[in-house]
């Protein structure tokens, strides 16, 4: 009954959008995390392979894809960098309800610049414009992303994209229902595949408690956020048993824009270069690159 209660809030918050939307004033979603499973937990490290990140920044393209999971199509827009030769950490990243992968564009062309291929698939029934759009559908949608994975990493060396792609650095990352999404994929739909996650303005929808190889973990969230409170963030940041951080927007409500999108962007891309590449000294980087505008505090347990 208490997963049930949450997605009906879920479904009460359909005016979400994208990074770039106004603010909205959708029914907030309250804490799903009572359950003594998403109890407070102490950390266990995680230890990436030592490594370098590309220090260049790249040019970015598109590609277009067509996936589908039976009779869910899973259209996949890719942003990649430009490189000669290489391969590039994956990061699977989840839209918001009603929302679309481009509306996190500016975002995403970071991450590809600093060295990542980001993948953005639309949901079938959570997506702006869909044809039968079911806020209650998010329980579906670790299963989507896992196979977007699938299906990317099928593509194989004989596709320029395919050959691109590092197949032993995979992360997920989401906003608000595409941030219960990217939590589902390292709880109760654990894609054990993955070594880091960023989870944007998002909670816990299942109260499962994580599971699976040690990964790393990013929180950013509003604390004036009106949609999934701080609270529900917090809670689900707290029951991490990896290494884990939290980036609290003083200020912030449900969406990045402004002077948080420094802060936000920074912080994520250093947290990446960190757990995709294993660049210690990206690591160190992630306290300054928080606290950017000085808008934002950090809980640091990387």
């Amino acid at each position: 009954m208490r997963r049930r209660t949450l997605i009906a809030g879920l479904a009460a918050a359909a005016g979400l959008a994208g990074c770039a939307a106004e603010k909205s004033t959708a029914t907030p979603i309250l804490s799903s995390t009572t359950a003594s499973s998403l109890a407070p937990r102490d950390v266990t490290p995680y230890v990436p392979e030592p490594g370098r990140a590309p220090s260049q920044s790249y040019e970015v393209r598109q590609r277009d894809l067509s996936f589908a999971r039976g009779d869910r199509p899973l259209p996949t827009r890719v942003w990649y960098p430009v490189a000669a030769s290489g391969r590039f950490p994956v990061i699977l990243f989840s839209h918001g309800l009603t929302g679309q992968p481009d509306d996190y564009a500016a975002m995403l062309t970071r991450w590809a610049q600093a060295g990542f291929v980001v993948a953005g698939p639309r949901y079938p029934h959570t997506s702006y414009s869909a044809d039968a759009y079911d806020a209650l559908d998010i329980v579906n949608q670790p299963a989507d992303a896992s196979y977007v994975l699938d299906r990317l990493l099928a593509l194989g060396s004989g596709d320029p994209l395919g050959a691109m792609l590092d197949p032993d650095r995979l992360a997920a990352a989401g906003h608000s229902g595409g941030g219960i999404t990217t939590a589902g994929l390292f709880s109760a739909s654990r894609d054990q595949r993955l070594k880091a996650g960023i989870v944007l303005a998002g909670t816990d929808f299942q109260g499962a408690p994580f599971t699976g190889p040690p990964a790393a973990m990013l929180f950013v969230h509003g604390r004036a956020d009106e949609t999934v409170t701080y609270r529900a963030g917090h809670t689900v940041f707290a029951a991490v048993p990896w290494s884990r951080a939290m980036l609290s927007i003083t200020d912030g409500g449900h969406l990045t824009t402004g002077a948080d999108f420094g802060a936000t962007v920074g912080t994520s891309t250093e947290f990446l270069r960190w757990s995709l590449y294993g660049d210690a000294a990206a690591k160190a980087r992630v306290a300054s690159a928080a606290a950017t505008g000085g808008v934002a505090t950090l809980e640091n347990q990387l």
